[in-house]
C-alpha cells in the first residue's frame, strides 16, 4: 500500500512539474515572440490619426480596370502627406513638377502662386536622383522591368530582369497603377513617379531612387500632366540646399 501510495505520488510530481515545464516553455516561446515582433517592428501599429470623411473620400478604393485599388487607411498617414493646394514661392513655371526630397513633398505648379501638392516616397541614402528632365512618356499599368545594377545587387529580381520580359502588370506591381518616365537630354534617367502598393512608405526615404506616390495621387496626377511635362527635382541634404518652395 505504501508502495502503491508512493507511485502515486511520483505520478502527481511528474505531471505538475510537466505541466510547469509546459507553461514555462509557453510563457518563453509567447515572451520570444512579441520580442521578435518588437525587434522587427511587424507587430507595431502606425500612429493612428484622427478620421478626416474629406481625405477617406479622396483615397477610397477604386476600380481601375482591369484591377480593384484598394482604399488607403488614412488613419494611418500623417494627414500632410495627402494631396492638397498650397500656395507656392518657387520661380517654376505654371505646369511644372517640382520634387522635394527633403520634405517628401511633390509640387504641380499651378496658376497665381499656387500648387498642388503631394506627399511621395523618395529614394534611401545612396539611390538618390536630382536636376531637371522632361516627363518622356507616361504608362497606365505598366510593366516593372528593374536595372541591371539592381538584379545584381538583388539576384531574387532575376525572374523580373529586362532579358525576362520584367513584372506583368497588377496590385503587387511595385509601380503601381501608373508611371510616369523621367528623362534628362534626351536619355532615360531610368527614375520615375509612379504608383505603390504601399501606402506607409509614403513620406519615407525607402526606395532605390525613384518617386512613389499613393495610386489615387499617382492617377491624379497622370491625368493632369502630359507627355514633355518638365520636372525639378530639387538636391537632398547633403548638396546644395533646397530653396523653400511654400510661403
Amino acid at each position: 500500500m505504501v508502495d502503491n501510495y508512493r507511485r502515486h505520488s511520483k505520478r502527481i510530481s511528474n505531471a505538475l512539474l510537466n505541466r510547469r515545464i509546459f507553461l514555462l516553455g509557453a510563457a518563453s516561446f509567447l515572451a520570444g515572440c512579441a520580442t521578435a515582433n518588437a525587434q522587427t517592428g511587424s507587430a507595431r501599429a502606425p500612429r493612428q490619426w484622427p478620421f478626416d470623411p474629406q481625405f477617406a473620400a479622396m483615397y477610397a478604393g477604386i476600380h481601375d480596370e482591369p484591377f480593384q485599388i484598394p482604399p488607403v487607411d488614412v488613419r494611418t498617414i500623417d494627414p500632410q502627406l495627402f494631396r492638397q493646394s498650397v500656395s507656392y514661392s518657387g520661380e517654376e513655371r505654371a505646369g511644372t513638377v517640382v520634387v522635394d526630397p527633403h520634405a517628401k513633398f511633390l509640387y504641380l505648379v499651378m496658376e497665381n502662386g499656387q500648387a498642388l501638392r503631394y506627399g511621395v516616397g523618395v529614394g534611401r541614402d545612396g539611390f538618390e536622383w536630382s536636376g531637371q528632365g522632361v516627363i518622356q512618356y507616361k504608362r497606365v499599368w505598366p510593366r516593372w522591368t528593374p536595372p541591371d545594377d539592381m538584379v545584381a545587387r538583388q539576384p531574387e529580381l532575376e525572374p523580373y530582369s529586362i532579358a525576362n520580359g520584367g513584372m506583368p502588370p497588377g496590385l503587387t506591381n511595385p509601380l503601381g497603377a501608373r508611371a510616369l518616365y523621367i528623362f534628362q537630354n534626351g536619355r532615360d534617367t531610368l527614375y520615375r513617379l509612379h504608383g505603390t502598393n504601399e501606402p506607409l512608405s509614403i513620406g519615407k526615404a525607402v526606395s532605390s531612387g525613384c518617386i512613389r506616390l499613393f495610386n489615387q495621387d499617382v492617377i491624379d496626377l497622370y491625368n493632369r500632366v502630359p507627355d514633355g511635362t518638365p520636372i525639378v527635382v530639387r538636391v537632398a541634404p547633403g548638396g546644395d540646399p533646397s530653396p523653400p518652395v511654400e510661403h
